[in-house]
């Protein structure tokens, strides 16, 4: 793995993923219910005026596929949708070992998902390297991971 760019801050984050995506058509993200689900809908924020279709995941549940519409209150879930898609984006949810879910179980969702496809990208965002020290890189075949590190401050004024 090499560094291509380094960024800061959320708005960082989502300028990298809407330079990664540019050429998708469809974009289904897989992460875990609830935890996964805003930081999918934020992401897909910075997509909202594109002809882009999105689709979120939860956990492995393929067949519980929704959409991600723009509405007055932001991008939410919508309704159910075909996750098939060009393009996974992998949420580091995910890989947090309380989960449950392997590696070879997500490589097996990624290949549903994009069968068919002829176009194919697998992207992991994540943060402190879930992915790399859940050795998931090992597995599947990510063609870009954006890695965040958080840092929090808790102030008494």
């Amino acid at each position: 793995m090499k560094t291509i760019n380094t960024s800061q801050g959320i708005g960082g984050q989502l300028t990298e993923f809407r330079k990664l995506v540019d050429k998708s058509g469809k974009i289904t993200f897989v992460g875990t219910a609830g935890f996964c689900t805003p930081f999918a809908e934020l992401m897909a924020f910075v997509l909202r005026k594109t002809d882009k279709k999105m689709a979120f995941i939860p956990d492995l549940k393929f067949e519980e596929a929704r959409s991600i519409v723009s509405t007055s209150h932001g991008m939410q879930v919508g309704d159910s949708t075909n996750p098939h898609a060009d393009t996974v984006v992998l949420l580091g949810g995910l890989a947090m070992p309380k989960t449950g879910i392997e590696a070879e179980q997500m490589k097996e969702m990624t290949d549903r998902i994009l069968d068919g496809s002829d176009e194919k990208l697998i992207i992991g965002v994540c943060f402190q390297s879930v992915f790399q020290k859940m050795n998931w890189t090992e597995t599947i075949d990510f063609d870009y991971i954006i890695d965040a590190d958080l840092t929090n401050e808790l102030l008494e004024v």
